[in-house]
């Protein structure tokens, strides 16, 4: 019983620490953080969910507290955030078959997500398609790049960081 409750304090923990590195890397890059054209720093976290379970809510509330905190509108709030947690279940799901599919999850689900929020929610005048391109080469960027930079470093010490992975 007491090694069950010392992991649900690993997880919980790791959950807080994986939402609280999210948002101060949304809001200390937040000039380009927000917007039809971003590269969100905080978006290379996505790859986490590869190596320990507690990443999945730890980027939905580190996202959803960063939408809050940056002005963001209601539906931007709830979609976007939508977009990290779907990115990162799925990023979960993929991390037995090929590292190079971490960052896949999320690239795709806020390319086709974001795009939507910025034509209707915030009433950006420029095409879906477009946005999906200028959208997704920030999460190229971000994920791709500097998610698999991460990911790279942390593979190594994967066991010794991450007690509680499955």
């Amino acid at each position: 019983m007491k090694e069950k409750q010392t992991l649900n304090v690993q997880f919980i923990a790791q959950a807080a620490m994986i939402a609280a590195i999210y948002v101060v890397l949304t809001l200390v890059f937040a000039p380009f953080s927000y917007g039809e054209v971003q590269v969100r720093i905080s978006e290379a976290l996505t790859i986490l969910p590869a190596f320990t379970p507690a990443a999945v809510p730890g980027l939905f509330i580190g996202c959803l507290l960063s939408n809050i905190l940056g002005g963001c509108i209601v539906p931007d709030i709830i979609f976007g955030s939508l977009a990290t947690l779907i990115g990162a279940v799925f990023t979960y799901m993929l991390r037995r078959y090929n590292r190079f599919l971490a960052p896949v999850p999320p690239i795709l689900a806020n390319t086709l997500i974001v795009p939507f929020v910025l034509r209707f929610g915030y009433q950006v005048p420029l095409p879906i398609p477009f946005m999906m391109l200028t959208v997704g080469i920030g999460e190229v960027i971000s994920c791709g790049v500097l998610g698999m930079v991460i990911y790279a470093a942390l593979y190594r010490y994967k066991n010794a960081i991450f007690k509680t992975a499955a």
